[in-house]
């Protein structure tokens, strides 16, 4: 992917709950704003504003390490579904901001 078109992010988890497990820490780069997916998933679901942003930022992380290997068969029989799934929640967002 070339650095010129693709948006860097820096993902950090953290358990906030007391533990004491070192907090995650990674980068990764997208071609798409994951920001603004956000933004589109958060106003164009039902979803709590928290489940919207865990949808958008697990649902692209996941397709993005998809993508990076489509050729390995552990996604063979996940890719038709993940389509069909990514093309069904942006027919969601654009009625819902089709309405507004």
């Amino acid at each position: 992917m070339s650095t010129t078109s693709a948006h860097r992010y820096r993902i950090q988890v953290e358990c906030i709950d007391g533990a004491s497990t070192a907090p995650l820490s990674f980068e990764v780069q997208q071609h798409d704003d994951l920001l603004a997916i956000v933004e589109r998933v958060r106003h164009g679901t039902a979803f709590a504003a928290d489940d919207a942003l865990a949808l958008a930022v697990g649902l692209k992380l996941f397709t993005g390490v998809m993508l990076g290997a489509r050729h390995d068969p552990l996604f063979a029989e996940i890719q038709p579904a993940m389509r069909r799934f990514i093309g069904n929640l942006k027919s969601r967002i654009a009625a819902s901001t089709a309405n507004t």
